[in-house]
């Protein structure tokens, strides 16, 4: 046997060997003699089965047992001679090249191993920035909006033209074509003017109606409306004002500051400080996610080098083009079949974002060792419940359904890359 190992790069090698037929059908006698030991034949006691049987018996099996045998050793010798362990290698080796004939075989075997990236500058490729300041006006805004928030509805004493932000407590029963439709009446219904609650134009039109005075309103309702039976039909609205609503004024002061914090004696200074942290947050999360994140990522895809795994990129590529082909026309895939010409230039217009991708996993996922950034499982299924309750959604069943889709590995992938960057950005704040 002829072994002949190359690397490639830091990332892919290649393995050729020559395997005389010698050697193979060797291996078919070993294979054999140890089947004649285990075989169940009719005919013959277990364990005193003639070679010959066997071989008539299994035939083309045992030289393709052979073959394969004769191939577990030549990638085992070449990995020797490469000196690389079976641990580092990634995904399968692949066989590039089987030519077989009356006396040898040729053989050139492909495989990757995980690559190798030095991340001692990763601190320098941080981008610099400060953290963002709240100002004092912006926390007495926010403390306002909150008082609005928590301000209780009360009915108006003077009867005046009802204007926006008022909330309007109302019977109502709809008509289409002169009939009353299904779930189109209610009584004593608050609406919220400016809302966009209701059907574009509803709420415009209660704009300047008093208190018991009666209106119809005429509506129609959107072409993409839920229900077909209504989707883009004219409606007739009878309408009753019985309440006009709106949010009383609430104090700020230190009962409110107490009830806000669940905290007996805390002040408006107290309340003052939380929200001024709360804002501050939401600047950092903002900053973090819109410009510093994507800026980030972008400068460890490009500054950070190493070679790639070629099959990995060919994997992405392979999703890429998938993608597409799914939004083409029949007529189009059938021309990307029989022009192979056509077919790879489609996949080389991949290749650039393919290989940006395929390294950005790689850099993340060694940041991670590095970082000690881990994931479980357990947060992505608490991640996905969360969202989907906020959504109005089964928590359990949006969950199955990211499962069967295949999805939650990379979910989980994007929350460690999520993770990984806030630890980078956050070490430069302490920094």
């Amino acid at each position: 046997m002829e072994i002949k190992a190359k690397k490639i790069n830091g990332a892919n090698a290649e393995i050729e060997a020559v395997i005389s037929m010698d050697e193979v059908n060797a291996n078919v006698e070993k294979i054999a003699k140890q089947l004649s030991k285990t075989a169940n034949i009719q005919g013959f006691r277990k364990g005193k089965v003639p070679v010959a049987i066997i071989k008539k018996q299994y035939g083309q099996k045992l030289v393709e047992d052979a073959e394969a045998e004769a191939l577990r050793e030549v990638l085992s010798k070449g990995l020797d001679e490469l000196n690389v362990s079976n641990d580092s290698l990634i995904g399968e080796p692949t066989i590039s090249k089987f030519d077989k004939s009356d006396d040898k075989i040729e053989v050139a075997i492909k495989v990757a191993q995980r690559p190798e990236i030095n991340l001692d500058d990763v601190d320098s490729l941080v981008p610099d920035f400060k953290k963002p300041e709240v100002t004092d006006k912006e926390v007495d805004e926010r403390i306002k909006e909150i008082a609005e928030g928590q301000a209780p509805l009360v009915n108006i004493k003077r009867n005046r033209k009802m204007r926006e932000g008022d909330t309007a407590v109302i019977d109502f029963e709809g008509f289409i074509d002169g009939k009353a439709f299904e779930g189109g009446a209610a009584e004593n219904f608050e609406l919220l003017l400016g809302s966009g609650q209701f059907i574009p134009g509803f709420e415009d039109q209660l704009i300047g109606v008093k208190r018991d005075e009666e209106v119809e309103i005429n509506v129609t309702f959107p072409e993409n409306y839920g229900s077909k039976d209504l989707a883009g039909k004219d409606a007739m609205f009878k309408v009753k004002v019985n309440q006009i609503k709106v949010k009383d004024e609430v104090e700020v002061n230190d009962e409110f500051a107490q009830k806000l914090l669940s905290k007996e004696d805390a002040t408006v200074d107290e309340l003052k400080t939380e929200v001024k942290k709360a804002l501050e947050q939401e600047k950092l999360a903002k900053l973090y996610n819109e410009e510093l994140k994507p800026k980030l990522l972008e400068a460890l895809v490009e500054k950070i080098d190493f070679d790639l795994p070629e099959f990995v990129v060919d994997q992405e590529i392979d999703m890429a083009v998938n993608k597409k082909a799914s939004t083409m026309s029949e007529d189009e895939i059938k021309e990307l079949r029989e022009n192979k010409e056509k077919l790879e230039e489609l996949r080389e217009s991949f290749r650039d974002e393919a290989t940006k991708s395929v390294k950005a996993t790689f850099i993340i996922d060694a940041l991670a060792a590095k970082l000690g950034v881990k994931v479980e499982e357990q947060e992505v299924m608490q991640t996905i419940y969360f969202e989907a309750m906020q959504m109005g959604q089964d928590p359990q069943k949006a969950y199955d359904q990211y499962k069967d889709a295949g999805y939650l590995p990379a979910i989980q992938m994007s929350m460690v890359e999520d993770r990984v960057l806030t630890t980078l950005l956050n070490k430069k704040i302490e920094e």
